[in-house]
């Protein structure tokens, strides 16, 4: 039996890594033979522009497409019509389209599953899928918290990011009381990290204090770095970009530390 993990990577603050992150999570677990499966749920489609796709409106399906076959009760299409396929990942890309969801949604019967719905004909095919959530606390980010079994934040050692994770986590409980009570928090990924700069310890120290005693707090931090930037408009994940550079060498480390709580 195929035990996929779907993993929502949240966080409503904008500029904290998600995409980054689940770029390069993505990559590091399928590098060790891991079907996995990246799912762009931001209509800003920063995940799809950073494998080449400058114009994702011009897609003929993208997940706007397959939301909204599934708010009509329509069949959805084969999913090579929509897959897209990075070397060893694959992409189910959307575009700015996806905005127009948030509103189809408001008067839609079971609206809260209407992601859940597609990635569940999906899990056959991979170990793992991951969400790239947007930046708000929205029905597309209700729709990928519904959709999946675990969560995953990434947080900025800054104040308002901080003190921010106290609005996801409450809507996350209120998720899992009222609509999937399967799910799980993975912990806290600490991102742009600059160790050598007194705020970024005392935010880490800060969100320590609490939320460590009952969220894990994963021991790898992600370093701030210009050469995110410069991957990205290379169209690759930090890992392949640079590979020995220290943002690549926390992400692998990351992904260890990921699959091990695991």
């Amino acid at each position: 039996m195929n035990q996929c993990e779907i993993i929502a990577i949240a966080n409503q603050k904008g500029g904290v890594g998600k995409t980054t992150t689940t770029i390069n999570l993505g990559y590091s677990l399928a590098d060790k033979g891991k079907r996995v499966l990246l799912v762009d749920c931001d209509p800003q489609s920063n995940l799809t522009m950073s494998f080449g796709i400058d114009q994702p409106d011009e897609l003929s399906i993208t997940l706007y497409h397959l939301m909204t076959d599934i708010l009509e009760e329509k069949e959805l299409p084969l999913r090579s019509d929509y897959i897209l396929s990075f070397n060893n990942l694959d992409i189910l890309p959307c575009s700015i389209e996806l905005a127009a969801i948030e509103v189809n949604l408001v008067n839609a019967m079971s609206r809260e599953i209407t992601l859940k719905a597609i990635l569940d004909k999906l899990r056959p095919y991979y170990d793992y899928i991951i969400i790239d959530c947007m930046p708000s606390l929205g029905m597309l980010t209700i729709n990928a918290l519904a959709a999946c079994d675990r969560v995953l934040i990434p947080a900025a050692p800054q104040y308002l990011s901080a003190k921010g994770l106290e609005l996801l986590l409450r809507n996350i409980i209120r998720v899992k009381r009222r609509i999937n009570p399967a799910i799980e928090i993975d912990g806290i990924l600490i991102t742009m990290f600059t160790e050598r700069t007194k705020l970024s310890k005392e935010i880490v120290n800060l969100i320590n204090d609490t939320y460590g005693s009952h969220i894990k707090i994963f021991e790898s931090k992600i370093p701030v770095s210009v050469k995110v930037g410069e991957a990205v408009l290379n169209y690759k994940s930090i890992i392949e970009f640079d590979p020995k550079g220290k943002v690549a060498v926390a992400y692998k480390n990351f992904a260890e530390e990921y699959e091990a709580n695991d």
